[in-house]
């Protein structure tokens, strides 16, 4: 019998990378549970919303991954390229840190999030992306979200977005030997 690979997609921030600490820290953690492939997107080539929302999608397809094996991950305007996917095709998760949602200047700003699992966090001191517009989402959503004392970055909440991470991914079925370790 051949066991299912679930395929977990990273999408980094504006001004970040795929080699950013979020996002490699998201991506070592995915890689500790069992039949999991992570994929970290670069997306450094344009700024463009829609853009990496198309380079998201191609990742997608070229993964050959079937909705239902698909956990989107992202930071800010990753978060935002996530969510969309996830309101054009439900996936199974989407965990989604300090997300550019709710915000006037990007298109569909508000998506309905489809997943079977989903988790925002977001900082109460973020500059960047206000709190309660993202607060407001997910209630309208009745999402679950996670608010911390941290500004947009999370940086002094890295450890806690690592266990969340994990406790998420767990949280979807997958299993994980490595885990303790964060």
């Amino acid at each position: 019998m051949k066991t299912k690979t679930t395929h977990v997609f990273l999408s980094h921030g504006l001004e970040s990378g795929p080699g950013g600490t979020k996002i490699q820290a998201l991506k070592a953690l995915a890689e500790t549970f069992d039949n999991v492939q992570a994929h970290a997107i670069d997306h450094r080539s344009s700024k463009d919303p829609a853009v990496r929302l198309a380079q998201m999608n191609d990742a997608i397809s070229a993964s050959g991954a079937a909705p239902e094996d698909i956990i989107l991950a992202g930071s800010s305007m990753g978060g935002w390229v996530c969510a969309q996917a996830s309101a054009q095709t439900p996936v199974l998760g989407c965990f989604l840190l300090a997300p550019a949602l709710a915000l006037p200047s990007y298109p569909q700003s508000s998506p309905r999030i489809q997943a079977q699992h989903v988790q925002i966090i977001h900082g109460w001191d973020d500059d960047v992306v206000p709190a309660m517009p993202v607060i407001e989402l997910a209630q309208q959503q009745a999402l679950p979200i996670l608010v911390l004392p941290d500004g947009h970055r999370l940086a002094k909440s890295l450890h806690r977005v690592t266990k969340a991470f994990g406790a998420f991914l767990s949280g979807t079925g997958l299993n994980s030997a490595g885990l303790e370790k964060y």
